[in-house]
């Protein structure tokens, strides 16, 4: 597998680390209020990156921290009128519980601020034991024009650079905070060699990817607007301490959109994701990410929703027509069938170890689905190929986090007698009675629903 790295601007293999597991760092939440789809991307990306890898054969350690000492919170905590540390455990909560309605399990380890102070702060004494980092009033910041390859992730110059972090007593304009002492209003710190306060945004991530992984660990991730100051920081300040790279592979996946601008909390144009979830159901919310590649620009709207619900409809449809099949299975193979098979495995694998190309991954399980569909109008194959292909098909799905579209009862809204009428339609053009087809179209139109047929077989969805 290769995966395209910001740091280089090339695809890189993905090999394992020293111990043989493929360590996976993502940068989580910060903890101030609920998470919206736009924050569930990076969740989706990784777990299913970690999915694939172990489906795979190979192991995987996949770490998303949670943020739950920030500005932010104490800004948010302060307009409600609550203790900062009250308002990070309830959106912690929050976050976990929103996530699982994904359905894609937790992460390996999921690291809080406030659980790893003790790694900050050593980190911290040790980047100022190697004049990286300076004291200045109970603040200590970071050297940037120490670290002689600052910039290598963003492309930047520090002199085309301007302060991205204000404070009075900075040596230098460009120099970043890696504890912020205490201020008036804030009602949270933790004591320090130089006071007590907190850590800086940047340290944070350093010590918990540390802590977890180590350093030289195979993929660091997050979204594209972290290259630059984030990552960047995480960079000088790890491989400062240290010598040595803090990672192999910097990936990164694109925002979404909503109204043609990034999906941002700070202008409130945001859709949450447990409300999208519920609207949507995870299924259709997971398809929705892996029908585009991670590194594309993603438009969030009715309209896409209800093309993955559609993809989500299809692959179901596909399940059941096996399932049915299966009551009453044929006596010889197909042969074309078990070729698409091959064909389909074969691409899926091709797509999602070039740069985790989902796109590619469920254009091949759609190509399986209409090769499904083909098979059933040449006639019936044998119970064991028909056991083979539905087992292939829900392994390829469970590959993407989408195993769920096997289960009976996904399509809620549609009654089963719906769907049973559906399936005497399907058998009637199976079987070249076209009168008796259209007379169970006109069932289910009398029902409610209409009848759309496609390549990649028919579905039925409530009528407009």
């Amino acid at each position: 597998m290769r995966l395209h790295s910001t740091l280089t601007g090339r695809d890189e293999p993905l090999v394992p680390d020293d111990d043989g597991v493929i360590g996976i760092y993502a940068c989580g939440p910060t903890v101030y209020s609920r998470i919206h789809i736009g924050n569930a991307r990076p969740f989706v990306v990784f777990s299913v990156l970690k999915r694939y890898l172990e489906r795979r054969g190979m192991r995987a350690r996949l770490v998303i921290n949670v943020t739950d000492v920030n500005d932010k919170i104490y800004d948010a905590a302060r307009a409600e009128g609550i203790p900062s540390t009250e308002l990070a455990e309830r959106c912690t909560q929050q976050y976990f519980a929103d996530t699982d309605l994904l359905g894609l399990g937790r992460p390996d380890a999921e690291p809080l601020v406030t659980g790893c102070m003790d790694d900050i702060i050593a980190l911290i004494a040790d980047l100022v034991a190697r004049d990286l980092a300076y004291a200045a009033g109970g603040d200590v910041y970071f050297r940037v024009r120490a670290f002689p390859q600052y910039g290598q992730l963003s492309g930047r110059s520090p002199d085309d650079m301007t302060d991205t972090d204000p404070g009075e007593l900075k040596e230098d304009p460009l120099d970043f905070a890696l504890w912020k002492g205490l201020k008036e209003g804030e009602d949270a710190s933790w004591d320090s060699p130089w006071g007590p306060g907190r850590p800086g945004w940047h340290i944070e991530c350093s010590a918990m990817a540390e802590r977890e992984l180590g350093t030289g660990f195979a993929v660091h991730g997050g979204g594209i607007d972290l290259v630059f100051p984030h990552h960047e920081n995480e960079i000088a300040q790890s491989e400062g301490a240290h010598g040595a790279p803090f990672a192999r592979i910097w990936m990164h996946n694109e925002m979404l959109e909503l109204s043609d601008s990034k999906m941002s909390k700070s202008i409130g144009n945001i859709a949450l994701l447990a409300d999208v979830v519920q609207e949507w159901g995870a299924d259709t919310v997971i398809a929705y990410f892996m029908q585009s590649h991670y590194r594309s620009r993603l438009p969030f709207s009715d309209e896409r929703m209800q093309d993955a619900q559609a993809a989500c409809r299809r692959i179901r449809n596909a399940v059941r027509a096996l399932d049915r099949a299966l009551d009453d299975p044929g006596e010889g193979n197909d042969a074309e069938l078990a070729a698409a098979v091959v064909t389909a495995r074969t691409r899926f694998f091709d797509a999602m170890d070039d740069d985790f190309g989902t796109p590619g991954a469920m254009a091949a399980i759609f190509d399986l689905v209409r090769a499904i569909n083909q098979a059933f109008e040449r006639g019936r194959p044998s119970e064991g190929q028909l056991q083979e292909v539905r087992l292939e098909l829900v392994g390829l799905l469970d590959m993407l986090g989408l195993a769920g579209l096997a289960e009976a009862g996904g399509d809620s809204e549609v009654p089963a007698e719906v769907l049973d009428l559906l399936r005497r339609r399907e058998d009637a053009r199976a079987a070249r009675d076209f009168a008796e087809a259209d007379a169970l179209r006109d069932a289910i139109a009398a029902q409610g629903f209409e009848v759309r047929d496609g390549p990649d077989g028919a579905e039925v969805v409530p009528a407009s």
